[in-house]
């Protein structure tokens, strides 16, 4: 599948090792003075180790490559890195809000008797007694809040879930209605980023979400967007005239549908003739992910009025 991964600039790269502990992974090693990405497996694409390159010769590419398995990460992991790097990897699936995979690897350490108290210090092999970690109960807890930064990755492609406690945003956002107005109104997004091309089809806020697959367009021409579309979905936006690689898009809307198991998509387009391939790559992906999803095609008029919607 076609996914976000790390791309290494060997020319850049003068093997300063500085990304090694930073990836808790444990998909970069040093190998003939170079980092390399060791394992596709192994690398979740979140990219905590760019901002550690004093080089700048790490980046995110989207590419072919082995969807990443938390399990592995966990098994290579528990013996030879230790307790505090094992935290500091429970901490970086939290900050990315990636709750599914944090949920994996608590269950690992449960299910496995990990001992992952203070006194284990850097071994926390089995002990063969469940597992007892109060950070455990803390990491669980701190999914509902996670911090605001982007975990030592890439400001503009790290993944971040602004509907992380929902009690909190209704809140706030009802509070905020109360005194805005039309010019001040809250955003109703949820996730960061939105670009298709960007987004990672099974990031955890994509998982049995009602998706909305917008023209670039559209959230410009129409002054109620975020009222009228936006409000409780996962947004993708994208162009089908302009943007190259639409055979990713379709991977991924695929991917949407059949991996993270989505409820519905509503596609966005514009009037214009160029918007259709919108609407027909999600038909094609419901095709070739064989679920039948409900799929809502709107079509906006360039001043901003709604001219129709229906299911298709």
């Amino acid at each position: 599948m076609k996914r976000s991964i790390i791309k290494i600039d060997e020319e850049l790269c003068n093997g300063c090792g500085n990304c090694i502990p930073n990836c808790h992974e444990g998909a970069l090693q040093i190998i003939d003075g170079k980092a390399r990405l060791i394992s596709d497996l192994f690398c979740d694409g979140l990219g905590a180790c760019i901002g550690h390159c004093p080089e700048g010769a790490i980046s995110i590419e989207e590419r072919e490559a082995e969807p990443y398995d938390e399990i592995k990460v966990m098994e290579q992991m528990v013996v030879p890195k230790g307790r505090n790097t094992i935290l500091a990897h429970l901490e970086h699936l939290r900050d990315h809000n990636e709750t599914e995979l944090l949920r994996q690897a608590i269950n690992y350490i449960k299910e496995n008797n990990i001992d992952m108290s203070p006194q284990a210090g850097s071994n926390p092999q089995s002990n063969g007694t469940p597992a007892t970690f109060n950070s455990i109960a803390e990491a669980r807890a701190s999914v509902a809040a996670p911090s605001s930064g982007c975990g030592g990755g890439c400001p503009g492609s790290a993944t971040i879930d602004f509907n992380i406690d929902l009690n909190k945003m209704n809140e706030a956002v009802a509070a905020a209605k109360a005194e805005t107005t039309v010019t001040d109104a809250p955003s109703e997004l949820r996730q960061w980023p939105v670009q298709l091309h960007l987004l990672n089809p099974q990031a955890g806020y994509f998982r049995n979400a009602d998706v909305l697959l917008a023209a670039d367009c559209a959230g410009f021409s129409m002054g109620n967007f975020h009222n009228r579309f936006l409000k409780g979905k996962t947004l993708a936006i994208a162009c089908p005239k302009l943007d190259t690689n639409k055979e990713s898009y379709l991977e991924k809307l695929t991917a949407m549908i059949a991996k993270s198991n989505i409820n519905t998509m509503t596609v966005v387009m514009m009037e214009v003739p160029c918007c259709g391939g919108l609407v027909q790559m999600a038909q094609s992906a419901r095709q070739l992910a064989g679920r039948n999803i409900p799929i809502k095609k709107c079509i906006v008029g360039i001043q901003g009025d709604v001219l129709s919607e229906e299911w298709v």
